[in-house]
């Protein structure tokens, strides 16, 4: 579906993953790492922030050079998107200062911060659906001809900055008919598109496959040549560790340490942001028992100017008691999978599916839940969370036929339904009132967890679980689906990244353009056999 830049009118993831939670020598260095001689472009000191009483950040100091990338690391809530927006001018620090270029300065808001220079990739998009890819890269910034909005050249400018991400995006593409990976590089291009002096990256591969992080990688490192200085914040130890020149960990709003690449280690770094050790993913032995999913010859076309890809000829079997993840590139068909098997494709899906042995027809997600089936969507922002509620009421949501009399909710049983999610999930919440936007990343995601498990499903359908959650709160995650697998419940979820499907996983199955490629044991499955299973067609098609 093709759109004009901008509406004429007014339409428009237990694994034995043993953690140590006693006291660590965390080995801090004394003092930050030693600076070059040069006077840093960037200086934040004593930065200070509170919400409601709450310490958001606690006298931080922070700095960045030209031509450096310096990576941000700390657990959702320790305070770097926070730092970060301080410096991008969307919200005011209570106390320190900030100097660009030996210069003190102080943001009204974002546009004077952009002004200058400063430029941010936002982990939660911050994209308008309705408006087309370029209109979104334009957004405030419009190009214009004789008094007009020039559509062409916009297009143009996007159309370069596409290709400069080896992206194949259509600049006149609406964004809400964009996959969230292709979203993903939508926000890059928006960021690129200004001259920035210092370019801010939250998260900026949690969604993109591995050939465009190698494709984004070399954009980095043309930036740095450029003398762009790039912060560059990241869960991942390995993209910390192949980009950046120097690491700043934060840790419960305060500084933790700042060390160059070569002084530190990942396994350091990880200590610095969790305060504790956290020991090597140990598999549970696999109890599997009779078949709860049964797909055969599972076809699904896509829709005609989407973008997404169909499914041809699927084959699964799944076991309760048994977690299989589903690999491969971007565009491969997972999320299509999953959809399918929830009863959300746009269109209807040919073939069959079983659930415990019976055929089913699954038209919408209300008969897939009607069966046990439940699904936690990859966009945990957009398709998860209910922003505007409450801890409580994001539990209780699929909950409510349940908890409710004449239409009145029993605030008793909803308490105590509250109460037992977050004990079992261990949610870090004070209360169940309290404002699901006020928790971290992966707090929110065990929010939605807890939704689904008050249905009381037999299948589970992860896509991503682990999407934009920090180390600590991803190990919980792995720890809570084997849990879950060891009581019985057969789960099979997608992922990206093939370390968490390696460690996670009882079998993997491989989609390569909509086609599976390959089933593998956990016993046999490796990252060069999951890629070679992954590209196989895309390799046929490059030789053709």
């Amino acid at each position: 579906m093709k759109t004009g830049l901008f509406p004429r009118s007014g339409k428009g993831r237990t694994i034995g993953l043993a953690i140590d939670h006693g006291p660590l020598d965390l080995d801090l260095p004394q003092t930050q790492a030693t600076r070059t001689m040069t006077t840093p472009l960037l200086q934040m000191r004593s930065i200070t922030k509170a919400f409601g009483g709450v310490h958001a950040l606690q006298s931080v100091d922070f700095d960045a050079h030209c031509g450096e990338v310096h990576a941000l690391c700390g657990e959702n809530g320790a305070g770097k998107s926070t730092l970060m927006k301080i410096l991008a001018g969307a919200i005011t620090a209570d106390a320190g200062t900030i100097s660009l270029d030996g210069r003190q300065v102080a943001y009204a808001g974002p546009r004077e911060a952009e002004d200058q220079g400063i430029r941010i990739i936002h982990q939660e998009l911050n994209l308008v659906p309705e408006l087309s890819a370029a209109g979104n890269m334009f957004l405030g910034r419009e190009l214009t001809r004789f008094g007009f909005l020039d559509d062409k050249g916009m297009e143009r400018e996007a159309r370069r900055l596409f290709e400069r991400l080896g992206a194949a995006i259509d600049p006149q593409s609406r964004v809400a008919d964009l996959r969230i990976g292709d979203q993903q590089m939508v926000e890059i291009a928006k960021a690129l598109g200004g001259e920035a002096t210092i370019l801010i990256m939250d998260e900026p591969t949690s969604a993109l496959s591995d050939a465009e992080v190698t494709r984004l990688y070399r954009v980095i490192a043309d930036l740095k040549k450029a003398g762009t200085s790039i912060i560059y914040i990241s869960h991942k130890m390995n993209e910390v560790f192949t980009l950046s020149d120097r690491v700043t960990v934060l840790r419960d709003g305060k500084f933790v340490a700042t060390a160059t690449r070569d002084e530190t280690s990942p396994a350091q770094v990880v200590r610095w942001m969790v305060g504790r050790e956290i020991a090597p993913a140990v598999q549970s032995t696999i109890n599997r028992g009779d078949v709860v999913l049964k797909v055969e010859n599972l076809s699904v076309p896509s829709v005609p100017g989407s973008g997404r890809p169909h499914l041809s000829g699927i084959n699964i079997q799944l076991h309760a008691g048994e977690v299989l993840g589903v690999a491969g590139l971007l565009g491969a068909g997972r999320t299509e999978l999953l959809e399918a098997l929830f009863g959300a494709s746009v269109l209807p899906p040919a073939g069959t599916i079983k659930l415990h042995d019976r055929a089913v027809h699954l038209r919408n997600p209300q008969q897939a839940i009607a069966q046990g089936v439940a699904l936690v969507t990859e966009d945990r922002k957009t398709l998860g969370l209910f922003n505007h509620m409450t801890v409580a009421e994001n539990i209780t949501m699929r909950h409510l036929d349940q908890l409710t009399i004449a239409g009145i909710v029993k605030s008793r049983a909803e308490a105590e339904a509250v109460s037992g999610a977050i004990r079992s999930l261990s949610i870090k919440t004070d209360r169940g009132s309290a404002p699901v936007t006020s928790l971290s990343g992966g707090n929110q995601q065990k929010c939605i967890l807890a939704r689904w498990l008050l249905t009381n499903p037999k299948l589970l359908l992860l896509d991503e679980p682990t999407r934009g959650i920090d180390i600590g709160a991803k190990a919980e995650i792995y720890a809570l689906i084997r849990r879950l697998a060891a009581e019985g419940m057969a789960v099979l979820m997608t992922s990206s990244e093939l370390p968490e499907l390696l460690a996670v996983c009882d079998r993997i199955i491989v989609l390569c353009e909509g086609r599976l490629t390959a089933e593998l044991h956990r016993s046999e499955a490796t990252e060069e056999a999951i890629m070679d299973a992954a590209t196989k067609f895309l390799d046929r098609a490059a030789t053709a």
